[in-house]
């Protein structure tokens, strides 16, 4: 997706601040505000009620779901959400999930209210000079004094978080200045910068692919985020290259494609020569960007492409890079690559041991076991999953073997917290998902930690007739803390959850719908009864507390 930029004349604004806010807002494509009630903002809300047409108002029951919600239409739609929190607690209840679009790439602008600058200094309400909690993780962060510049402003802050590299823009705005009257005539903005990306890199790239033996392929978010999923599908089948795919690059392979590595891919990037990594960090996902050495194999050549220069690895040795407009270098590569007969061998290689994963997974995924294995649960759903589900993760051990055993048939429908890691983003991305993706499936997994964070937002998904289809692997522990802690040590505290807790009795006195389960046999029949309900509805599952996902210490 290229960087936003206005197609309309300039226009004239009229009215208070929080009417240029709004009417800004729709120009760069927002349909809705997530906010919970305050009073510093409350301009917004009448901008939003009163503009033609109105905007739509979804309010939460606590601001981080507000901002994980503003998040996630970023994702899905490419396109910044919008946020509004009202001052002090309000908007520092937010700082996590700025921070997670921060570490995700995701486009997003937050306006945060600010105590009146009429009488700033004399120890208001929420008095608190907010920029400077978001200066590290946003793309720029910054008051605006003048109720002439909100416009402006506004038009910034939305430009920012959709041009590449995405991410979150913070601004707040005094009381005083939302309430006050102003004229302003909004300029249209020019075509954003051209990415083209450096031919002499691409070719480079496009040599060392050339070159390799056992050559592959990594697509990450920012391929579905910068518009190039469908040229990524092809560059791969003209290359015949294997695909490892992680984040919201996803199902740009989807599920059963005969170059989709992920299934082999501790073989696949073990036994690499050339790692080509797109549109993802070389983070602790994917070791650092150090692959091969498995088996007695060499390291393997890097590279890294991304979508901006800023983006690319600087802690290690690359074999190459490229950054710009994503298309065009993944383009470019398959124009120009000739990759070499072994590769035919290898590809091969790769397919045989995704084979045979996929052979053994079938003893956990058809598991009786009782208590019940959490692959189980992913067997299940795999089977009354659509092509376009959105499958939505929050959690540790739960969530990690949904990562490893749910396939996304299309790309930009998973969603997941992240390298960031934050637990609680599960309710607020599944309000982003029911509202842009209407017609589809919206599935959201999660741990019983991780929905302990988010569980009082059924009320919004109830109140805004929200239909979700929520599932829980409750198994009563921290799993990511508890078996750690006792390899460490030989004990674990703060490690324990009520066991059995019955969260789906909460999610039914709040409106919704929901069952516990303990049978496996009864995992299939639960799972359509919460599709066929038409209420948020929540499926909890006991599991194991033995079945602890399996880790590894490097990332491969």
């Amino acid at each position: 997706m290229s960087a936003s930029s206005h197609s309309e004349p300039a226009v004239k604004l009229t009215g208070h601040g929080g009417n240029h806010a709004v009417e800004v807002a729709r120009r760069h494509g927002v349909d809705t505000v997530f906010t919970l009630s305050g009073g510093h903002v409350f301009p917004v809300y009448d901008g939003a009620v009163t503009s033609d047409p109105p905007l739509r108002l979804l309010d939460v029951r606590h601001e981080q779901t507000a901002v994980f919600a503003a998040e996630a239409v970023g994702k899905l739609t490419r396109r910044a959400g919008w946020a509004v929190l009202t001052a002090g607690p309000g908007v520092t209840n937010g700082v996590s999930g700025v921070a997670t679009a921060h570490f995700n790439g995701s486009p997003l602008v937050v306006v945060g209210g600010r105590a009146p600058d009429s009488r700033w200094g004399q120890g208001l309400l929420q008095e608190l000079d907010q920029p400077p909690l978001f200066s590290t993780i946003t793309k720029r962060a910054w008051t605006v004094h003048d109720p002439a510049l909100i416009a402006p402003a506004l038009d910034e802050a939305f430009t920012l978080a959709n041009t590449a590299h995405r991410g979150p823009v913070f601004v707040d705005i005094p009381m005083d200045r939302l309430y006050d009257q102003a004229e302003v005539t909004l300029e249209a903005r020019p075509a954003g910068a051209d990415r083209s990306p450096d031919p002499d890199a691409v070719a480079a790239v496009a040599r060392l692919i050339g070159e390799a033996q056992r050559p592959v392929l990594v697509y990450g978010s920012d391929v579905w985020l910068d518009g190039a999923e469908q040229v990524a599908l092809e560059a791969a089948e003209e290359l015949g290259i294997p695909v490892v795919t992680n984040g919201q690059g996803r199902g740009v392979l989807p599920a059963g494609h005969p170059l989709l590595a992920t299934r082999a891919r501790g073989f696949a990037l073990g036994r690499a020569d050339l790692v080509v990594v797109v549109g993802t960090p070389l983070d602790f996902r994917l070791n650092h960007g150090l692959f091969g050495g498995r088996d007695g194999a060499p390291l393997a050549r890097t590279v890294h492409i991304t979508d901006s220069p800023g983006q690319l690895a600087t802690h290690l040795t690359l074999a190459g890079a490229v950054s710009g407009d994503l298309s065009l270098v993944l383009r470019g590569l398959a124009e120009q690559a000739a990759p070499r007969p072994e590769v035919a061998q290898w590809r091969a290689e790769v397919a045989e041991a995704a084979a045979a994963t996929a052979a053994n997974d079938r003893e956990v995924l058809d598991s009786d076991a009782s208590p019940i294995h959490p692959a189980r649960i992913y067997g299940e759903l795999n089977r009354v999953l659509d092509d376009d589900a959105v499958v939505i993760g929050d959690g540790g051990d739960f969530v990690s073997y949904a990562g490893k055993y749910v396939e996304p048939r299309r790309p930009g429908n998973w969603l997941d917290p992240g390298p960031f890691g934050c637990l609680g983003t599960g309710m607020g991305y599944a309000i982003a998902a029911r509202l842009t993706r209407p017609s589809s499936q919206v599935v959201a997994l999660f741990g019983d930690g991780a929905l302990g964070f988010s569980l009082s937002d059924v009320d919004t998904l109830v109140r805004h007739n929200l239909p979700v289809v929520m599932v829980c692997g409750n198994n009563g522990i921290w799993g990511l803390e508890k078996a750690p802690m006792q390899l460490v040590y030989g004990y674990d505290v703060v490690a324990d959850l009520a066991p059995q807790t019955r969260y789906d009795q909460v999610v039914t006195a709040l409106g919704g719908g929901g069952e516990l389960v303990t049978d496996p046999a009864e995992i299939g029949p639960a799972l359509r009864r919460a599709f066929d309900s038409g209420v948020p509805y929540l499926v909890n599952i006991v599991t194991d507390p033995e079945n602890v996902y399996p880790r590894k210490t490097m990332g491969v």
